[in-house]
């Protein structure tokens, strides 16, 4: 008998409906590949808007109709059940978690991946559904406010949209570093963030947040609400805005900042930075969890043979934290 595993295809771009079930081969692996069981995987806003292939400009690159791979899925945890002969980071039996990466494939059974990319053991007292999620929205906040923002003690971070995948990670980052963290929000999600450290939280729906002469050292807008010249007024003098979600519009003010003024635009595609130093940042994250620094917030988990639902819940906007598939 021929060996399979389920996964969920992209057959075109489009709404969660758009989302299929496929029954494909059990991949071998490679010299130095593992093939994992998948215990858990994330379903996050940019699986959403690589579904919908969004933004356009970025589909020569991705896929003209579809992605070029075709399935669904990035972050990841599970078991190894098999190596490659070359193989020397991991060995069956062990427990790892990490992303594909621009292979994707994520949200199925099993997947083979490269032992030298994004991948990590498994800490025994993490729970896969936690790790799932680590390289989305936390590793990526981590290295926007520190690499990017440089974000230092007493300065004063503005998070938008601190209730989110990337912007719960954000408030925890941002306060583990000392800084001052205003957070906006919907009422309802307002104790939620200032539990997890936002020393003010505003009610996005009926206050101003984006006020001249704020004075924020850095701005992160997680979910790319607000354009660069919208936020400048409240920035500080040397002031950086940070935003992950790149558009035509956003990209010549990114361009434009590093020539005009101090006030800076600045923008990174984290998922092509080198693999050993997201590897690096990873085992940090790993250090403040254990520290209760740190601590994944998941929404709801759904059964994978549910993607579509996850897709549709993840794109109605009002997720607190993560959600991931099993």
């Amino acid at each position: 008998m021929i060996a399979t595993r389920t996964a969920w295809q992209i057959p075109r771009y489009g709404r969660p409906e758009i989302l299929t079930p496929v029954t494909l081969r059990m991949p071998q692996p490679g010299p130095t590949e593992v093939l994992i069981r998948i215990h858990a995987s994330g379903v996050t806003r940019a699986d959403g808007m690589m579904r919908k292939g969004e933004p356009l400009f970025a589909r020569p690159f991705l896929g003209l109709r579809r992605p070029r791979n075709g399935l669904s899925g990035t972050g990841l945890s599970g078991e190894v059940i098999a190596v490659g002969n070359d193989v020397r980071r991991f060995e069956p039996g062990d427990m790892i978690f990490g992303e594909a990466g621009m292979r994707f494939g994520a949200n199925a059974s099993h997947i083979c991946l490269d032992e030298e990319g994004v991948l990590m053991p498994k800490p025994d007292d993490l729970p896969h559904e936690d790790a799932a999620i680590l390289c989305d929205g936390v590793l990526t906040s981590l290295h926007y406010l520190r690499t990017l923002g440089q974000v230092q003690s007493g300065d004063r971070v503005l998070i938008l949209g601190g209730a989110g995948s990337l912007g719960s990670a954000a408030v925890q980052i941002a306060a583990d570093m000392g800084a001052e963290v205003t957070a906006t929000c919907s009422a309802r999600n307002a104790s939620f963030v200032a539990s997890l450290g936002a020393a003010h939280v505003v009610d996005y729906a009926n206050e101003e947040v984006m006020k001249s002469g704020a004075g924020y050292d850095v701005i992160f807008d997680t979910l790319g609400v607000v354009s660069f010249s919208a936020a400048r007024p409240a920035l500080a003098k040397a002031g950086r805005y940070l935003c992950p979600v790149l558009t035509v519009g956003r990209l010549p003010a990114i361009l434009l900042s590093r020539v005009v003024g101090r006030k800076r635009a600045l923008f990174a595609a984290v998922g092509l930075e080198k693999p050993q130093s997201l590897r690096d940042m990873l085992s940090e994250i790993l250090t403040k969890i254990e520290q209760d620094h740190i601590i994944p917030v998941i929404d709801r988990v759904f059964p994978l043979s549910d993607l579509v639902e996850a897709h549709a819940y993840v794109e109605a906007g009002h997720k607190r934290g993560n959600v991931v598939v099993v």
